[in-house]
C-alpha cells in the first residue's frame, strides 16, 4: 500500500510538471526546469518548533517537496551546501498597503461642506467602499518589494488604506522575475475597516469616532435587511459586503481602547476581528485578552525625546514620556498572557526599521520563538494560507531565508530570501566571515585587533597595550582594507590583503608611516561572535532596560494599584444630608459594601476604617449635569440629527480632568453631546472612577439621555453655511416635527410585526416617543423653549432637562407645568447674542417657581469649583445655604433619574461622599477625601505623594533619554501635547 501511495505521489508530482500550460508561450524557445534544489547540512525550521539540525530541504517549482535528515535527492538536482547555516521560513507581513498607490485627498470647496454621497448606486455614505478591491489597484513594486526581502519578508498582505469600510486586500509573494499570475497567492485576502473616514471624500458624516462606529453598526444592520431580499434598489456595496462576508475581516483599530471598540461591534455582528493594535496593549492587558481576539501588532516603538534643553522638555507629558519607555515591552506582555498575535512593519517608515525595532523588543524580555512564530505560522493561520506559507512543510511555497546564525542575533547576516523557489541574494554568501580577535604583528608591534559586526558590514578596533588606535576597515569581494592611526605619534597604518579561509591566518603588506612596507600577520586568537554574546549578556545583566511601573490609569495621578473598595466610618462630621434631616452636627456615617448604612451619634466601626472628621465637612459627592469631559469627541456634526450616535462609545478613562473633577469633590457626570445639531447624540452618565476602564465608569442600569439644542448653534449662524438645513428657528421646529412623525411611522411598522429596515436612528426618537428616553435640550431665549415645550406636548411626552436655560426666569410658570427641570449657570451672560437677557437670579426664580433646578458647569475649568458655583445662588436670589448646596448634588440626581441611588447622605443610597475641609460653600473648601461607592479616589495626603513621584519619574526618564541620546540612540524633538476640550458652546 506504502509503495502505490509513493507511486501515485510520483504520479502527481510528474503530471504536475509536464502538463501544458493553456497560453502559447510566443517570446522564444523555452524548456522547463524542473530541475530539484537541494539544501544540505543546514538547520532548518520547518516551523518554530520544528527544528532540524544538519538537515535537507528540497524544493522544485517553488515548492517544498521535502525536509528532514534523511531525504532521498533526485539526480536531477543542484546540491547547495549549507554546512553551519541556518534556514527559516520568510516571513510574512499580514497588514501593509504594499504596491498600492496612496490615495489623493479630495480638493475642498471652501467652508461649504458636502452632506449626501458623491456615488450613485453604491452606499449612502463615501466612506463605506467595500466593493473595493486592492486587486484592481494593485502594481507590483520591485524597489519596496527588495526592501522587504532586506528585512526578511517573503509575503505581504496589502489592501488600500482608506476609508471605514475598505473593499478586499490581496496576499502577495515578493517574487520580482514572475507576473502577478504567479505571485499573486490570494486576490481576495480580507475584508478591511477602520475607524478613520476616506480621504477621497469631503462627505461630512462622519466627523468623530462615534459617527464612525454608529456607520459601522448601520452598515451591518443594512447589510443583513439588504441580504434577505427586502431593498427596492440595488447597492453594490452592500452587495460586495454580503458576497465577501466569509473572508478574514481585519479591523485596525490602532490603540488600546479602540480595540475594545472593533471588539464590541465584532461582538454585536458576530463577527470575530483580527484587530490591527497600537502598541499600547499592554497598559489594559486584561480587557485585551477578554476579547478573545486574535492581533497584528506594529513595533513602531517611538525614540526617545531629544531633552537637552530642560525648557522644551517641561512640555513633554509623562504619558508620552513612558510610552518611550515601555512600550518596547508590549509583545512580551500580549506573549505572557496568551494572546495570539502576528507582528508587522506597519507604521514604521520603511522595513529596514523592523529588525532594529524587533531588537528592542527582545533586550525588553520577547521569547524569540514567539517572535518568529508572530511572523510566520500565525499570520499564516491568520490569513488562511497556513496550506501555503508560514512553514517548510512539504506542499508549500518555497519561501526561505539563509543565514549565517540563529535569524535575530544581532551578528547574524541573511544571505538570502528564497521567494517561490526564486533566489534573492541580500548578502553575498560566499564572502569569508572574518569577525574574531586577531594578533598582528607589524614593524616590531604586537597589535591586537577586533573584528566585530555584520559579517558583510564588520567593524574593526586595533589597541596597542590599553592604548586604542582610530581604525578604518573595508571588506568586499573577500577584499580586506585595514588602516589605524597612531593619534599619540600621528603614525598611520593601512593595508590590504585578500581573504582565503575564515579561520586560518591572514597575511599581507603593511605600508608603514614612512612610506614603506613590511610583512605582517594576522593570527586568530578567538571568537569575536562569543566574546560580543559574552559582553552582551554581561552588559545586559547589569543594564537590563529598567521600565517604570504602569499604573491605572497610565498618566500623571494614576494609581500603582487600583483603589479597593473599603468599609469607612466618618465620626464626629458636620452632615448635609441633602434629605428632610438637613446638616447634623457631630454626627458618625458607616459606610459599608459601598453603600451607606447608617447615619447618627455614637456609631460603632465594627471592622470599618475610622475617619476623624471633626471640624469637617461631609457631604454626597457633587453632580455635574452637563459637562463635556472625559470623552474623545463631543459633536457628530455630519447630519442635522445624529440620535444613533452615543457619548457612551467614546468615554475617555484617561482624561485628567476626571482626577481634577474629582479634586473638586465631583462623583458623576453627564457627558452630554454638543450642540451642533438639533438632535445630537445619546448620553453618558459616568461615576469618576479614576483608573477603571471606560465601562466600569458608565452607570449601570444608566437612565437614557440624549442631547437636543435650539438657537445660534444648530441653523449654523455662527460659521455661515448654507448647505444645511435648517437655517432658521422656525425651521428647528418643522425638523424636530418631521423626525418625531418618521420615528412614529417606524415605531408603528416595527410594533405591527412586518419587515423592516433597523435604523438606529429612529429606533433612539421612538424611545423619546415612547417615554424610554430623556431630553436635555440646550436652550437660550424663551420663544424656542415654549416651542419645544409644545411639540413634546404634541407627542405626548415632557421635555425632561433645558440646560443652559438662561431666559428660564421668563418661563418658569411654564416649564413648572410643563413638568421639565432647568440646569443652568451661575452667573454667565453676555457671551452671545442669544444669551444677552441672562441674569443671576435666573436659579432662584425658577426654583421658587417650583422647577427643579441645578447648576452644571459645561465647562472643564468650572466643573472643578461647582461647590463655589453653587454658593452663588445664596447671593444671587437669597436662596438658603441647603438648597443651594442640593443644586450641585441631590437636583441633578434627580435631573438625571438617580435620586434614588446618588445625590444626598442617606441609608440604602451608594457610597458617594466628600469630606471638605471646611463649610462646602467656602471659597476655602478643599475636597480632602472624594469617595465613589466606599473607594477613596481621591485624596489631599495622596496628592500630595502623587505629585512628589510624578516630579521623581520625570527626572529619572528625562536622565535615561538623555543617556539614550549619548549612546548614539535616535531621539525626536519635544512636542508639546494639548488638551483641548470641545464644549457646545465654543460654536459661538
Amino acid at each position: 500500500m506504502k509503495k502505490s501511495s509513493s507511486i501515485l505521489l510520483a504520479f502527481f508530482f510528474t503530471s504536475l510538471l509536464t502538463a501544458q500550460v493553456y497560453f502559447p508561450e510566443n517570446d522564444g524557445l523555452k524548456e522547463k526546469n524542473n530541475n530539484y534544489t537541494a539544501f544540505t547540512n543546514a538547520t532548518v525550521f520547518v516551523t518554530p518548533a520544528e527544528v532540524i539540525k544538519n538537515g535537507t530541504l528540497l524544493i522544485q517549482n517553488g515548492k517544498v517537496i521535502a525536509v528532514g535528515k534523511s531525504v532521498n535527492i533526485p539526480k536531477n538536482s543542484v546540491i547547495v551546501d549549507l554546512d553551519g547555516k541556518y534556514v527559516y521560513p520568510s516571513f510574512i507581513d499580514p497588514y501593509t498597503g504594499f504596491g498600492i498607490e496612496k490615495p489623493k485627498r479630495a480638493e475642498g470647496n471652501g467652508r461649504s461642506p458636502q452632506y449626501e454621497a458623491s456615488r450613485e448606486g453604491y452606499y449612502w455614505n463615501d466612506h463605506v467602499m467595500p466593493e473595493n478591491a486592492a486587486i484592481s489597484k494593485f502594481k507590483y513594486d520591485s524597489k519596496e518589494a527588495d526592501e522587504f526581502r532586506k528585512a526578511g519578508f517573503g509575503v505581504v498582505n496589502t489592501h488600500i488604506m482608506d476609508g471605514i469600510a475598505r473593499g478586499t486586500g490581496v496576499l502577495v509573494a515578493l517574487n520580482d522575475t514572475q507576473g502577478d499570475a504567479n505571485r499573486i497567492i490570494e486576490d481576495a485576502s480580507g475584508n478591511f475597516f477602520s475607524f478613520e473616514k476616506s480621504v477621497t471624500s469631503r462627505q461630512s458624516y462622519p466627523g468623530s469616532l462615534m459617527g464612525s462606529m454608529a456607520l459601522l453598526r448601520q452598515m451591518y444592520h443594512d447589510a443583513d435587511w439588504y441580504s434577505k431580499g427586502n431593498a427596492p434598489t440595488k447597492d453594490r456595496s452592500l452587495e460586495a459586503l454580503i458576497e465577501n462576508k466569509n473572508l478574514v475581516s481585519f479591523f485596525e483599530a490602532g490603540s488600546k481602547y479602540n480595540n475594545l471598540r472593533a471588539d464590541k461591534i465584532g461582538d454585536l455582528f458576530n463577527i470575530n476581528y483580527v484587530i490591527v493594535g497600537g502598541g499600547d496593549e499592554y497598559e489594559l492587558i486584561e480587557d485585551i485578552k477578554a476579547t478573545n481576539s486574535k492581533y497584528i501588532i506594529p513595533v513602531n516603538f517611538p525614540d526617545a525625546f531629544d531633552v537637552s534643553n530642560p525648557y522644551l522638555a517641561n512640555y513633554i507629558s509623562l504619558e508620552d514620556m513612558r510610552a518611550w519607555n515601555q512600550e518596547p515591552m508590549n509583545p512580551k506582555v500580549l506573549s505572557d498572557n496568551g494572546i495570539v498575535y502576528a507582528l508587522t512593519t506597519h507604521e514604521l517608515k520603511k522595513p529596514s526599521e523592523f529588525s532594529e525595532k524587533l531588537n528592542k523588543a527582545f533586550d525588553y524580555g520577547l521569547n524569540k520563538t514567539k517572535a518568529l512564530e508572530a511572523l510566520t505560522i500565525i499570520p499564516a493561520s491568520l490569513l488562511g494560507q497556513s496550506d501555503k506559507i508560514g512553514s517548510l512543510q512539504p506542499g508549500r511555497y518555497a519561501n526561505f531565508l539563509i543565514t549565517s546564525g540563529p535569524i535575530f542575533e544581532k551578528e547574524t547576516t541573511l544571505y538570502e530570501n528564497w521567494v517561490q523557489g526564486q533566489k534573492n541574494v541580500i548578502n553575498d554568501m560566499d564572502q569569508k566571515d572574518i569577525r574574531g580577535s586577531y594578533s598582528l604583528a607589524a614593524n616590531g608591534k604586537n597589535f591586537t585587533l577586533t573584528i566585530s559586526g555584520e559579517a558583510s558590514k564588520p567593524k574593526s578596533e586595533v589597541k596597542l597595550g590599553e592604548t586604542t588606535y582610530p581604525s578604518k576597515l573595508d571588506y568586499s569581494g573577500n577584499w580586506v582594507t585595514l588602516s589605524f592611526t597612531d593619534e599619540a605619534t600621528k603614525e598611520s597604518y593601512m593595508t590590504s590583503s585578500l581573504i582565503t579561509s575564515e579561520r586560518a591566518p591572514f597575511t599581507g603588506k603593511l605600508i608603514l608611516p614612512n612610506g614603506n612596507e613590511t610583512n605582517f600577520t594576522a593570527v586568530r586568537t578567538g571568537d569575536a561572535s562569543e566574546a560580543n554574546d559574552k559582553e552582551k549578556k554581561e552588559k545586559n545583566k547589569d543594564n537590563a532596560p529598567e521600565i517604570v511601573p504602569v499604573t491605572y490609569p497610565n498618566v500623571g495621578y494614576g494609581f500603582e494599584t487600583k483603589p479597593r473598595q473599603q468599609d469607612m466610618l466618618f465620626k464626629n462630621a458636620t452632615v448635609w444630608t441633602g434629605e428632610a434631616e438637613g446638616v447634623l452636627d457631630n454626627t458618625d456615617v458607616l459606610v459599608k459594601n459601598g453603600k451607606i448604612v447608617k447615619v447618627g451619634k455614637n456609631l460603632s466601626a465594627g471592622g470599618a476604617t475610622v475617619i476623624d472628621a471633626t471640624g469637617k465637612h461631609l457631604t454626597a459627592g457633587v453632580i455635574d449635569e452637563h459637562s463635556h469631559i472625559a470623552a474623545l469627541a463631543i459633536n457628530e456634526g455630519g447630519h442635522n440629527s445624529s440620535a444613533e450616535v452615543t457619548i457612551e462609545d467614546v468615554v475617555d478613562p484617561e482624561d485628567i480632568d476626571i482626577y481634577r473633577n474629582l479634586a473638586g469633590g465631583v462623583t458623576s457626570i453627564q457627558i452630554l453631546h454638543g450642540s451642533a445639531n438639533p438632535i445630537g447624540g445619546r448620553s453618558a452618565i459616568i461615576k469618576l472612577k479614576w483608573g477603571e476602564n471606560a465601562d466600569e465608569l458608565i452607570y449601570d442600569n444608566s437612565p437614557k439621555f440624549i442631547k437636543f439644542a435650539l438657537g445660534e448653534n444648530v441653523k449654523q449662524s455662527n460659521w455661515q453655511s448654507f448647505e444645511r438645513f435648517p437655517q432658521t428657528r422656525m425651521g428647528v421646529e418643522q425638523l424636530f416635527v418631521n423626525y418625531f412623525n418618521r420615528a412614529k411611522e417606524y415605531d408603528a411598522k416595527k410594533k405591527s410585526g412586518q419587515p423592516y429596515r433597523y435604523d438606529e436612528e429612529m429606533e433612539v426618537i421612538a424611545e423619546i416617543l415612547n417615554g424610554e428616553r430623556f431630553i436635555s435640550s440646550h436652550s437660550y431665549v424663551q420663544s424656542e423653549i415654549n416651542m419645544l415645550m409644545k411639540v413634546a406636548e404634541r407627542f405626548g411626552f415632557r421635555v425632561n432637562t433645558f440646560t443652559h436655560i438662561l431666559e428660564g426666569y421668563k418661563v418658569a410658570d411654564k416649564m413648572r407645568e410643563h413638568g421639565v427641570g432647568g440646569s443652568t449657570f451661575s452667573d454667565w451672560w453676555a457671551y452671545k447674542f442669544e444669551v444677552n437677557d441672562a441674569i443671576p437670579y435666573n436659579a432662584a426664580i425658577m426654583s421658587n417657581q417650583g422647577v427643579t433646578v441645578a447648576i452644571n458647569s459645561d465647562d472643564a475649568e468650572m466643573s472643578r469649583r461647582l461647590n463655589q458655583e453653587a454658593a452663588k445662588t445664596v447671593k444671587y436670589g437669597g436662596m438658603s445655604e441647603e438648597e443651594a448646596w442640593k443644586m450641585v448634588t441631590l437636583n441633578p440626581a434627580k435631573l438625571l433619574h438617580l435620586d434614588d441611588r446618588v445625590g444626598s447622605i442617606k441609608e440604602g443610597k451608594d457610597a458617594d461622599l466628600v469630606l471638605w475641609t471646611d463649610h462646602p460653600l467656602s471659597v476655602y473648601a478643599k475636597a480632602e477625601k472624594t469617595i465613589i461607592e466606599g473607594t477613596v479616589y481621591f485624596d489631599m495626603a495622596q496628592d500630595k505623594a502623587k505629585r512628589e513621584a510624578i516630579a521623581k519619574e520625570r527626572n529619572k526618564l528625562i536622565k535615561m533619554m538623555l543617556t539614550e541620546k549619548e549612546g548614539g540612540g535616535k531621539t525626536r524633538p519635544p512636542q508639546r501635547k494639548e488638551n483641548i476640550q470641545f464644549e457646545c458652546e465654543t460654536l459661538n
